[in-house]
């Protein structure tokens, strides 16, 4: 499986859903309970920086909160916010284009933890945050059965913690032999047939 490839894939899907996202959109609900569009669009952006930091070894800044503007997007009007997410999604390609990235340990500001783990989990979050953002305007997002399969074990490996924290929901039933993605949604608590 070409790791890095499909971490790119999963960037450029979050980056072009958030270029394609009206701003007039910006204050619609999303399947993410709590988030509205630009929320959502504002933790993709979030994650982009954290999956720079974590491909890089920079450490993060201690200051950074959930509740946080994303900091490519912090003081920008929302008109920009697309451009800040490209020109973000960019330097996350290129921190996990080095080999070295996926090797050893890294971190998602506490514990150590090995690269590849988070670099796949993120990989599965642009996934399954791009459908989030295409679903809540009215759209659908082309995900391949590779990237799909990173996002299947990477909800599958977070679900446990998610639900214990409150961040995912209870899983969502989906036939046995449904696509993979349609299956990582389903364990992230998602209902692959939502609609706003």
């Amino acid at each position: 499986m070409d790791h890095d490839q499909l971490l790119r894939d999963g960037v450029d899907l979050a980056v072009a859903t958030i270029r394609d996202t009206p701003v007039e959109r910006y204050d619609d609900p999303t399947p993410c309970a709590d988030f509205t569009v630009a929320n959502l669009i504002n933790h993709l952006a979030f994650g982009l920086v954290l999956a720079r930091c974590s491909g890089t070894r920079e450490p993060w800044d201690p200051a950074w909160t959930a509740d946080s503007p994303a900091p490519v997007l912090d003081g920008l009007p929302r008109s920009e916010w697309a451009r800040a997410a490209a020109d973000a999604g960019a330097q996350v390609v290129a921190a996990w284009a080095d080999p070295a990235a996926w090797s050893g340990d890294s971190h998602m500001g506490g514990a150590p933890m090995p690269a590849a783990v988070i670099g796949s989990m993120m990989t599965g979050e642009f996934a399954v945050h791009s459908w989030d953002l295409a679903a809540a305007t009215g759209r659908r997002v082309d995900v391949g059965a590779g990237l799909g399969e990173v996002a299947l074990e990477a909800m599958t490996g977070m679900a446990s913690m998610g639900r214990d924290a409150g961040w995912i929901g209870p899983e969502v039933t989906v036939d046995a032999d449904a696509p993979a993605f349609e299956r990582a949604l389903a364990v992230s608590g998602r209902d692959p047939a939502w609609t706003a």
